[in-house]
Protein backbone atom coordinates (compact mmCIF):
# COMPACT_ATOMS: atom_id res chain seq x y z
CA UNK A 1 0.00 0.00 0.00
CA UNK A 2 1.36 3.42 -0.95
CA UNK A 3 2.18 5.47 2.19
CA UNK A 4 0.17 8.65 2.69
CA UNK A 5 2.27 11.78 2.53
CA UNK A 6 1.90 14.21 5.47
CA UNK A 7 0.45 16.91 3.26
CA UNK A 8 -2.11 14.47 1.87
CA UNK A 9 -3.00 13.35 5.37
CA UNK A 10 -3.56 16.94 6.51
CA UNK A 11 -5.69 17.66 3.46
CA UNK A 12 -7.80 14.55 4.07
CA UNK A 13 -8.31 15.57 7.69
CA UNK A 14 -9.40 19.05 6.63
CA UNK A 15 -11.82 17.61 4.09
CA UNK A 16 -13.25 15.18 6.63
CA UNK A 17 -13.79 18.00 9.10
CA UNK A 18 -15.56 20.07 6.50
CA UNK A 19 -12.95 22.86 6.68
CA UNK A 20 -12.50 24.95 3.53
CA UNK A 21 -9.18 24.05 1.87
CA UNK A 22 -8.67 27.52 0.38
CA UNK A 23 -4.91 27.65 -0.04
CA UNK A 24 -3.71 24.06 -0.42
CA UNK A 25 -0.17 23.81 0.94
CA UNK A 26 0.71 25.80 4.08
CA UNK A 27 2.08 29.13 2.92
CA UNK A 28 3.53 30.94 5.91
CA UNK A 29 5.79 30.72 8.93
CA UNK A 30 3.85 30.34 12.17
CA UNK A 31 6.78 31.93 14.04
CA UNK A 32 8.12 35.25 12.78
CA UNK A 33 11.83 35.66 12.08
CA UNK A 34 13.93 38.82 12.60
CA UNK A 35 12.94 40.23 9.23
CA UNK A 36 9.23 39.81 10.00
CA UNK A 37 9.62 41.49 13.38
CA UNK A 38 11.52 44.37 11.77
CA UNK A 39 8.65 44.94 9.35
CA UNK A 40 6.09 44.67 12.17
CA UNK A 41 7.84 47.28 14.32
CA UNK A 42 8.37 49.58 11.31
CA UNK A 43 4.66 49.37 10.51
CA UNK A 44 3.80 50.14 14.12
CA UNK A 45 5.95 53.29 13.99
CA UNK A 46 4.42 54.36 10.65
CA UNK A 47 0.85 53.69 11.72
CA UNK A 48 1.38 54.95 15.27
CA UNK A 49 0.77 58.50 14.07
CA UNK A 50 -2.11 57.63 11.73
CA UNK A 51 -4.90 58.29 14.24
CA UNK A 52 -3.43 61.72 14.98
CA UNK A 53 -3.32 62.56 11.26
CA UNK A 54 -6.87 61.27 10.75
CA UNK A 55 -8.09 63.44 13.62
CA UNK A 56 -6.54 66.51 11.98
CA UNK A 57 -7.86 65.66 8.50
CA UNK A 58 -11.51 64.97 9.37
CA UNK A 59 -11.84 68.22 11.30
CA UNK A 60 -11.60 70.07 7.98
CA UNK A 61 -12.48 67.52 5.28
CA UNK A 62 -15.66 65.38 5.10
CA UNK A 63 -14.87 61.69 5.80
CA UNK A 64 -15.63 60.30 2.33
CA UNK A 65 -13.66 63.07 0.62
CA UNK A 66 -10.75 62.56 3.02
CA UNK A 67 -10.65 58.83 2.16
CA UNK A 68 -10.79 59.54 -1.59
CA UNK A 69 -7.95 62.07 -1.35
CA UNK A 70 -5.85 59.73 0.79
CA UNK A 71 -6.29 56.80 -1.61
CA UNK A 72 -5.87 58.90 -4.76
CA UNK A 73 -2.62 60.52 -3.62
CA UNK A 74 -1.28 57.14 -2.49
CA UNK A 75 -2.26 55.48 -5.80
CA UNK A 76 -0.60 58.24 -7.85
CA UNK A 77 2.56 57.88 -5.76
CA UNK A 78 2.64 54.11 -6.36
CA UNK A 79 2.13 54.50 -10.14
CA UNK A 80 4.94 57.07 -10.29
CA UNK A 81 7.22 54.77 -8.31
CA UNK A 82 6.54 51.87 -10.67
CA UNK A 83 7.20 54.13 -13.66
CA UNK A 84 10.51 55.35 -12.24
CA UNK A 85 11.57 51.76 -11.66
CA UNK A 86 10.23 50.80 -15.12
CA UNK A 87 8.28 48.02 -13.46
CA UNK A 88 4.98 46.91 -15.01
CA UNK A 89 1.92 46.61 -12.79
CA UNK A 90 1.72 42.91 -13.58
CA UNK A 91 -1.90 42.35 -12.52
CA UNK A 92 -3.74 40.01 -14.92
CA UNK A 93 -7.29 40.94 -15.84
CA UNK A 94 -8.81 38.01 -13.96
CA UNK A 95 -7.44 39.18 -10.56
CA UNK A 96 -9.06 42.61 -10.63
CA UNK A 97 -12.25 41.29 -9.05
CA UNK A 98 -10.20 40.06 -6.09
CA UNK A 99 -8.30 43.36 -5.99
CA UNK A 100 -11.58 45.29 -5.94
CA UNK A 101 -12.85 43.27 -2.97
CA UNK A 102 -9.51 43.78 -1.20
CA UNK A 103 -9.77 47.54 -1.76
CA UNK A 104 -13.28 47.54 -0.31
CA UNK A 105 -12.35 45.50 2.77
CA UNK A 106 -8.92 47.02 3.42
CA UNK A 107 -9.35 50.66 2.36
CA UNK A 108 -12.73 52.05 1.39
CA UNK A 109 -14.84 50.57 4.20
CA UNK A 110 -12.48 50.77 7.21
CA UNK A 111 -10.97 54.15 6.27
CA UNK A 112 -14.46 55.62 5.96
CA UNK A 113 -15.73 54.06 9.20
CA UNK A 114 -12.70 55.17 11.23
CA UNK A 115 -12.77 58.62 9.64
CA UNK A 116 -16.45 59.07 10.46
CA UNK A 117 -16.05 57.47 13.89
CA UNK A 118 -13.31 59.90 14.88
CA UNK A 119 -15.65 62.81 14.28
CA UNK A 120 -17.63 61.50 17.27
CA UNK A 121 -15.14 59.74 19.58
CA UNK A 122 -11.57 60.38 20.75
CA UNK A 123 -8.60 59.06 18.79
CA UNK A 124 -7.43 57.05 21.81
CA UNK A 125 -10.74 55.24 22.06
CA UNK A 126 -10.62 54.54 18.31
CA UNK A 127 -7.16 53.02 18.85
CA UNK A 128 -8.57 50.71 21.54
CA UNK A 129 -11.29 49.53 19.18
CA UNK A 130 -8.77 49.12 16.36
CA UNK A 131 -6.75 46.86 18.66
CA UNK A 132 -9.57 44.28 18.52
CA UNK A 133 -8.41 43.47 14.95
CA UNK A 134 -6.09 40.57 15.99
CA UNK A 135 -9.00 38.92 17.83
CA UNK A 136 -11.10 39.05 14.67
CA UNK A 137 -8.04 37.92 12.72
CA UNK A 138 -7.55 34.79 14.84
CA UNK A 139 -11.25 33.90 14.43
CA UNK A 140 -11.45 34.61 10.67
CA UNK A 141 -8.16 32.83 9.89
CA UNK A 142 -9.29 29.79 11.89
CA UNK A 143 -12.35 29.28 9.70
CA UNK A 144 -10.95 30.36 6.32
CA UNK A 145 -7.42 28.91 6.31
CA UNK A 146 -5.74 25.57 7.03
CA UNK A 147 -2.42 26.81 8.40
CA UNK A 148 -3.52 29.59 10.77
CA UNK A 149 -5.84 27.69 13.08
CA UNK A 150 -6.91 29.02 16.46
CA UNK A 151 -4.87 27.73 19.41
CA UNK A 152 -5.09 28.44 23.16
CA UNK A 153 -1.68 30.12 22.90
CA UNK A 154 -2.85 32.53 20.20
CA UNK A 155 -6.06 33.36 22.03
CA UNK A 156 -4.22 33.99 25.30
CA UNK A 157 -1.65 36.16 23.50
CA UNK A 158 -4.28 38.29 21.79
CA UNK A 159 -6.23 38.80 25.02
CA UNK A 160 -3.02 39.78 26.85
CA UNK A 161 -2.20 42.27 24.10
CA UNK A 162 -5.64 43.86 24.11
CA UNK A 163 -5.47 44.02 27.92
CA UNK A 164 -2.18 45.90 27.58
CA UNK A 165 -3.70 48.39 25.15
CA UNK A 166 -6.66 48.99 27.44
CA UNK A 167 -4.31 49.45 30.41
CA UNK A 168 -2.21 52.01 28.53
CA UNK A 169 -5.12 54.09 27.30
CA UNK A 170 -6.48 54.17 30.84
CA UNK A 171 -9.86 54.17 32.58
CA UNK A 172 -10.73 57.73 31.56
CA UNK A 173 -11.29 56.84 27.93
CA UNK A 174 -12.80 53.47 28.83
CA UNK A 175 -15.47 55.32 30.77
CA UNK A 176 -16.67 56.72 27.44
CA UNK A 177 -17.47 53.23 26.09
CA UNK A 178 -21.23 53.06 25.75
CA UNK A 179 -21.62 56.67 24.68
CA UNK A 180 -21.57 57.36 20.95
CA UNK A 181 -22.32 53.67 20.49
CA UNK A 182 -22.86 53.95 16.72
CA UNK A 183 -19.41 55.48 16.20
CA UNK A 184 -17.83 52.77 18.33
CA UNK A 185 -19.70 50.08 16.41
CA UNK A 186 -18.39 51.64 13.18
CA UNK A 187 -14.78 51.30 14.43
CA UNK A 188 -15.35 47.68 15.49
CA UNK A 189 -16.85 46.92 12.08
CA UNK A 190 -13.77 48.50 10.47
CA UNK A 191 -11.51 46.27 12.57
CA UNK A 192 -13.45 43.18 11.45
CA UNK A 193 -13.10 44.36 7.85
CA UNK A 194 -9.32 44.62 8.27
CA UNK A 195 -9.25 41.01 9.52
CA UNK A 196 -11.22 39.77 6.51
CA UNK A 197 -8.92 41.71 4.18
CA UNK A 198 -5.76 40.24 5.73
CA UNK A 199 -6.98 36.68 5.09
CA UNK A 200 -8.22 37.59 1.60
CA UNK A 201 -4.81 39.09 0.73
CA UNK A 202 -3.08 35.73 1.25
CA UNK A 203 -4.30 34.53 -2.16
CA UNK A 204 -2.08 36.98 -4.04
CA UNK A 205 1.12 35.21 -2.97
CA UNK A 206 -0.21 31.96 -4.43
CA UNK A 207 -0.85 33.85 -7.68
CA UNK A 208 2.77 35.06 -7.74
CA UNK A 209 1.89 38.78 -7.42
CA UNK A 210 4.32 41.13 -5.70
CA UNK A 211 3.29 43.29 -2.71
CA UNK A 212 4.14 46.37 -4.83
CA UNK A 213 1.65 45.38 -7.53
CA UNK A 214 -1.07 44.39 -5.05
CA UNK A 215 -0.67 47.69 -3.19
CA UNK A 216 -0.90 49.75 -6.40
CA UNK A 217 -3.93 47.85 -7.64
CA UNK A 218 -5.68 48.03 -4.27
CA UNK A 219 -5.17 51.78 -3.89
CA UNK A 220 -6.27 52.47 -7.48
CA UNK A 221 -9.43 50.40 -7.02
CA UNK A 222 -10.11 52.02 -3.66
CA UNK A 223 -9.85 55.54 -5.12
CA UNK A 224 -12.24 54.52 -7.91
CA UNK A 225 -14.74 53.21 -5.35
CA UNK A 226 -14.60 56.36 -3.24
CA UNK A 227 -14.81 58.98 -6.01
CA UNK A 228 -18.56 58.70 -6.79
CA UNK A 229 -19.40 58.26 -3.10
CA UNK A 230 -17.52 61.44 -2.16
CA UNK A 231 -19.10 63.43 -5.00
CA UNK A 232 -22.66 62.27 -4.25
CA UNK A 233 -22.64 62.31 -0.44
CA UNK A 234 -20.08 64.94 0.59
CA UNK A 235 -20.35 67.32 -2.39
CA UNK A 236 -16.86 68.64 -1.53
CA UNK A 237 -17.24 71.79 -3.64
CA UNK A 238 -19.77 73.05 -1.07
CA UNK A 239 -17.17 72.97 1.75
CA UNK A 240 -14.41 75.51 2.49
CA UNK A 241 -10.97 74.79 1.06
CA UNK A 242 -9.00 72.77 3.67
CA UNK A 243 -6.14 74.52 5.51
CA UNK A 244 -2.51 73.56 5.05
CA UNK A 245 -2.54 71.44 8.22
CA UNK A 246 -5.29 69.22 6.82
CA UNK A 247 -3.46 68.80 3.49
CA UNK A 248 -0.25 67.94 5.32
CA UNK A 249 -2.06 65.28 7.38
CA UNK A 250 -3.70 63.76 4.28
CA UNK A 251 -0.43 63.68 2.31
CA UNK A 252 1.37 62.05 5.25
CA UNK A 253 -1.42 59.48 5.54
CA UNK A 254 -1.31 58.81 1.80
CA UNK A 255 2.43 58.47 1.27
CA UNK A 256 3.70 56.97 4.52
CA UNK A 257 0.74 55.30 6.24
CA UNK A 258 -0.94 54.04 3.07
CA UNK A 259 1.38 53.59 0.08
CA UNK A 260 4.59 52.63 1.87
CA UNK A 261 2.79 51.05 4.81
CA UNK A 262 0.73 48.65 2.69
CA UNK A 263 3.75 47.49 0.69
CA UNK A 264 5.33 46.41 3.98
CA UNK A 265 2.03 44.99 5.25
CA UNK A 266 1.43 42.72 2.24
CA UNK A 267 5.06 41.61 2.38
CA UNK A 268 4.51 40.60 6.01
CA UNK A 269 1.30 38.72 5.15
CA UNK A 270 3.20 36.84 2.42
CA UNK A 271 5.86 35.65 4.85
CA UNK A 272 4.20 35.44 8.28
CA UNK A 273 0.48 35.14 7.56
CA UNK A 274 -2.60 37.17 8.39
CA UNK A 275 -2.73 36.44 12.13
CA UNK A 276 0.86 37.58 12.74
CA UNK A 277 0.53 40.62 10.46
CA UNK A 278 -2.51 41.85 12.38
CA UNK A 279 -0.43 42.03 15.56
CA UNK A 280 0.63 45.48 14.38
CA UNK A 281 -2.68 46.86 15.68
CA UNK A 282 -1.60 45.93 19.21
CA UNK A 283 1.62 47.91 18.82
CA UNK A 284 0.07 51.06 17.33
CA UNK A 285 -1.36 52.57 20.59
CA UNK A 286 1.85 52.17 22.64
CA UNK A 287 3.92 53.52 19.75
CA UNK A 288 1.60 56.53 19.57
CA UNK A 289 2.13 57.13 23.29
CA UNK A 290 5.90 56.77 22.95
CA UNK A 291 5.96 59.16 20.00
CA UNK A 292 4.05 61.67 22.12
CA UNK A 293 6.66 61.29 24.85
CA UNK A 294 9.58 61.82 22.47
CA UNK A 295 8.23 64.59 20.25
CA UNK A 296 5.62 66.32 22.42
CA UNK A 297 7.23 66.01 25.85
CA UNK A 298 4.37 63.91 27.23
CA UNK A 299 5.13 61.90 30.37
CA UNK A 300 4.62 58.13 30.54
CA UNK A 301 2.34 57.11 33.41
CA UNK A 302 2.79 53.90 35.45
CA UNK A 303 -0.06 52.22 33.58
CA UNK A 304 1.82 52.79 30.32
CA UNK A 305 4.69 50.60 31.50
CA UNK A 306 2.23 47.98 32.77
CA UNK A 307 0.47 48.02 29.41
CA UNK A 308 3.75 47.62 27.52
CA UNK A 309 4.58 44.59 29.69
CA UNK A 310 1.22 42.96 28.91
CA UNK A 311 1.63 43.62 25.19
CA UNK A 312 5.14 42.12 25.27
CA UNK A 313 3.79 39.01 27.01
CA UNK A 314 0.98 38.75 24.47
CA UNK A 315 3.35 39.00 21.51
CA UNK A 316 5.67 36.42 23.08
CA UNK A 317 2.73 34.04 23.59
CA UNK A 318 1.55 34.37 19.99
CA UNK A 319 5.06 34.08 18.54
CA UNK A 320 5.70 30.98 20.64
CA UNK A 321 9.50 30.81 20.46
CA UNK A 322 10.12 32.10 23.99
CA UNK A 323 7.61 29.67 25.49
CA UNK A 324 9.08 26.81 23.43
CA UNK A 325 12.60 27.65 24.63
CA UNK A 326 11.46 27.71 28.28
CA UNK A 327 9.62 24.42 27.87
CA UNK A 328 12.60 22.83 26.14
CA UNK A 329 14.95 24.00 28.91
CA UNK A 330 12.68 22.50 31.54
CA UNK A 331 12.64 19.14 29.73
CA UNK A 332 16.43 19.13 29.49
CA UNK A 333 16.94 20.08 33.14
CA UNK A 334 18.24 17.03 35.06
CA UNK A 335 15.98 15.65 37.77
CA UNK A 336 17.10 16.31 41.34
Amino acid sequence: MRPTLPTEFERNCADAAGAPDVYGEPMIRTQMDKGDWTILVTLAVIWGGAFLFIGVAVRHVPPLTYVWLRLSIAAIAMWLFLKVRRQPLGLPRHVWGSILLLALLNNALPFTLFGWGQTHIASGLAAILNATTPIWGVIVAHFLTRDERMTPRKIAGVLLGVGGVVTMIGPTLLANIGTDAVAQLACITASFSYALAAVWARRFKRLGLSPMSVTTGQLTAGAAIMLPMALIVDQPWTHPFPPLSAWGAIVALALMCTAFGYVLYFKLIDSAGATNALLVTLLVPPVAILLGTVFLGEVLAPQDFAGLALIALGLAAIDGRLLSAVSRRRRLRPAA
